[in-house]
């Protein structure tokens, strides 16, 4: 008579082979399975900017609306770096543009080409403004109207280059006439400044 063997050892060979695939199963689910987050790749955050710095900070820009000829585009210039930076030229797509300043002459208030550029003093700011330094737009191709946008490109003495947006404003503040002839007595001008340090406008000839 053949012995009898109890029922559990017939299913021990089954428990085992499922006990060895649970096993390898959480194995690899673990390698499967997100990362510890302390030993994950930072993220891009801690990557460098992708925004070049400006080489000044440019406020409040802006240029003076106007349907033909000349006109000008402002702003206030903060170098808040801990050297003097110069500012030689600027452009847009809708004029050649030129650095202007407005100075004495003959008794006479006139406009012409700043000689050496625009110097931005260390920890410093300068004022482009109606009746001082301006970004002369020399010859409009379109019209320049109230609310648009022109994109202008200035260039330092180091090479450097940087944009910043103008939006065009309705201005009558110091009545100067961009005409052309930049150099020449500006006949709309007084040579007296007026209390806000702009001139003022003169009586006709």
């Amino acid at each position: 008579m053949r012995p009898t063997r109890p029922l559990g050892s017939y299913r021990r060979p089954s428990v085992v082979l499922a006990t060895t695939a649970a096993a390898l199963l959480a194995l690899g689910t673990a390698g499967c399975g997100p990362a510890d987050p302390a030993a994950a790749p930072q993220s891009s955050a801690s990557a460098p900017a992708s925004a070049v710095t400006g080489v000044v900070d440019i406020r409040d820009p802006w240029v003076k609306a106007a349907d033909k000829g000349m006109t000008a585009a402002f702003a206030t210039l903060v170098n808040g770096g801990d050297a003097d930076v110069t500012l030689t030229g600027a452009t847009t797509s809708v004029s050649p543009m030129e650095l202007h300043e407005m100075t004495m002459k003959d008794g006479k208030m006139v406009m012409r080409q700043k000689e050496g550029g625009i110097v931005i003093k260390a920890k410093g700011t300068h004022v482009l403004e109606p009746g001082g330094d301006h970004l002369m737009l020399m010859d409009l191709r379109q019209p320049v109207q109230a609310g648009d946008a022109l994109t202008v490109t200035l260039t330092f003495g180091d090479g450097r280059t940087q944009q910043f947006t103008a939006v065009a404003k309705p201005f009558t503040g110091a009545q100067e006439s961009y005409a052309p002839g930049h150099g020449a007595p500006m006949p709309s001008m007084s040579g007296q400044p007026s209390m806000s340090g702009q001139p003022t406008t003169s009586p006709a000839s």
